[in-house]
């Protein structure tokens, strides 16, 4: 019966065992010696198999193919690859399948069919072909190794090992099956043939502090501390002028109890390399293990304020003399002093002072953190990471003239990030800069690339429209506002000044009323959205609908603005509540609305319209 394929990914990302490169060029070499001259092929693969079952007993030896035979083989085999490429996989199976009823021997479509099998999670057929495959082609590397990931996967550890230890020997020149010996070896904790599987690597990579290190471990696990001491003292004698190595082994020593033989061995290297940092820092370490509370101090400052140590190097020494600070639960005084002995220094890379500034603000401690973020700028303008805090500061604090200093400066040293023209257009416009505001906003559009959030980009083609309505452009106003709709349809302030815009002009109202209603739905409780929402129902004639969300507007907003109080006025008035209105008006007028139409409004007791001078929402 014929078995239907239904697939609809490629077959060998299903399968991360059978995935190499390799594996497919073995396979097709496996199958064919050349595409291009079958025929010449075929014979040279026949004389190959001749070789080889020279040493094989009669019995093992696999059918000999004719030359005819191999031809098509080939021609199938090549066929079936192609069909592969092309994802018809149903046919590419069927022809594997008349592959091996040419030859059932034939590794290369063993292979293949494995990787079917195992993709309809036939797991004992997709065994078996591989299996066949790897015995009838025991010098391709890619099938062995496929087969010892199958095992592996299928915690057939036994024969995994089995075929591991032969591959190892086979393949001597490939690191992989040693790798996967040595996780099976190190899962069923056989120490041993873990030391074995490290000496083999060691003969292969030469002798290197990660090997040492691990068999180091294995020893410990195996309780033979005389081994494991001796293993890192080797690779000390292997690399005598790499001190580095000399540190480990003293903290090898500090690990496990030998502090003497430690000291010893950190104060040998500093007596060579004074500035060496490992040796310094692991000699602090000593100190504070040993009760030595002074000289800790003594020889974490001889680190730190070494100028010839790696600001690097002294980041990470901070960073763990933080974690132990806190983790002790010691006061922040010894930190903060550290850090200020370091500033003094005057650091030329940025890091340790962000560091400090990060630890400041960990603590609450912000005011003393402006000062060390604003030193982190002085030495690296670009670093985004402090200018950003800074400007965060700002913004709460509500200082326009900071927030133009930082965004200046920002949009120069990181001209591609867009929150600092929108910061800077929005200080402008507090600051009544309109044209500065229009021209922010105009460069930061030219940086816009395909991955920008659009709804950064939607909030500069908003407060280009604001912009252009106070200068009476209001067709760019409007143009602005649509552009910044179609990149976020639900930009609340746009939507909001749009509406408000339109209503004052007594134009396309059922537009406005529609989009004033989205921001009243989407912030109910928003006293602005609400008044632009009243104004528009009052201007459509709508009276006691607007005087609902005129209330509300009063209501959410105890210290309402001179325009609402005027609106809720004139909205009292058409409700015929003029002595509410009058109340209203008195308020708004008390605020500072100065209007001449207010005062006559008050003057008259009765509504007025102005519909000449817009008022700004």
């Amino acid at each position: 019966m014929r078995i239907r394929l239904k697939i609809f990914m490629l077959l060998l990302a299903a399968f991360p065992w059978l995935t190499s490169c390799g594996a497919l060029i073995g396979g097709i070499v496996g199958g064919m010696t050349a595409g291009v001259a079958p025929v010449v092929a075929s014979h040279a693969a026949a004389k190959k198999e001749k070789k080889k079952a020279a040493g094989r007993k009669p019995e093992q030896l696999p059918p000999q193919l004719t030359p005819e035979q191999q031809r098509r083989y080939d021609y199938f085999f090549l066929e079936a690859a192609r069909l592969k490429v092309q994802k018809d996989y149903d046919a590419a199976f069927d022809i594997l399948q008349h592959c091996l009823a040419i030859n059932p021997n034939a590794s290369s479509a063993l292979y293949e069919m494995a990787q079917y099998y195992m993709f309809l999670k036939q797991v004992p057929l997709g065994l078996a072909a591989l299996e066949k495959a790897v015995e009838n082609a025991p010098d391709n590397y890619w099938y062995a190794q496929g087969l010892a990931n199958l095992y592996m996967q299928q915690n057939e550890t036994e024969k995994a090992s089995t075929l591991l230890e032969d591959m190892a020997v086979r393949f001597s020149d490939k690191m992989e099956p040693l790798y996967n010996l040595l996780e099976i070896y190190n899962r069923q904790e056989e120490y041993d043939k873990v030391i074995g599987i490290l000496n083999k690597l060691e003969e292969r990579m030469g002798k290197n502090e990660q090997l040492s290190m691990e068999k180091f471990r294995i020893y410990l696990q195996k309780k033979d501390d005389k081994s494991a001491f001796r293993e890192i003292e080797s690779l000390v004698e292997e690399y005598p002028n790499d001190r580095r190595y000399q540190v480990v082994l003293g903290d090898v020593y500090m690990q496990n109890g030998k502090k003497q033989e430690a000291y010893e061995i950190y104060k040998k290297v500093l007596a060579e390399e004074p500035d060496n940092a490992m040796a310094m820092y692991s000699l602090a370490s000593y100190y504070e293990e040993t009760g030595q509370k002074e000289l800790h101090e003594q020889q974490l400052d001889t680190l730190l304020l070494n100028k010839k140590v790696a600001s690097d190097t002294k980041l990470n020494v901070m960073r763990q003399f933080i974690v132990q600070n806190e983790q002790a639960g010691k006061d922040s005084t010894r930190v903060i002093t550290l850090f200020d002995r370091i500033m003094e220094q005057d650091p030329d890379e940025a890091q340790l002072p962000l560091l400090y500034a990060q630890y400041l603000l960990s603590k609450g401690m912000n005011k003393e953190a402006w000062p060390v973020l604003r030193q982190v700028l002085a030495i690296d303008p670009t670093n985004t990471a402090a200018r950003m805090t800074l400007l965060g500061e700002a913004v709460r604090q509500e200082d326009y003239k900071e927030i133009m200093n930082l965004c200046e400066a920002g949009v120069e040293s990181n001209p591609d990030m867009l929150e600092f023209y929108f910061y800077l257009a929005i200080a402008y416009n507090q600051a009544e800069r309109t044209d500065d505001a229009l021209a922010v906003c105009q460069k930061a559009l030219s940086h816009v690339k395909d991955d920008s959030r659009k709804e950064v980009v939607s909030d500069f083609y908003a407060i280009i429209g604001d912009a252009c309505h106070s200068k009476n452009l209001h067709a760019e106003a409007y143009a602005a506002y649509d552009s910044a709709l179609v990149y976020n349809p639900s930009n609340i302030g746009a939507l909001n000044n749009y509406a408000y815009y339109l209503s004052v002009e007594r134009r396309d109202l059922d537009k406005a009323e529609e989009m004033s209603y989205k921001t009243v739905k989407a912030e109910p409780a928003n006293s602005t959205y609400l008044d632009t929402y009243a104004w528009i129902l009052f201007v459509k004639g709508n009276y006691a609908e607007a005087r609902l969300y005129i209330d509300e507007a009063i209501k959410n907003d105890k210290d309402s603005s001179d325009v609402v109080l005027e609106h809720c006025g004139d909205i009292y008035y058409m409700t015929g509540d003029a002595e509410g209105a009058l109340k209203y008006w008195k308020q708004a007028w008390d605020k500072g609305n100065r209007s001449d139409t207010l005062k006559q409004k008050i003057q008259k007791k009765k509504y007025i319209s102005d519909e000449t001078k817009p008022t700004e929402q």
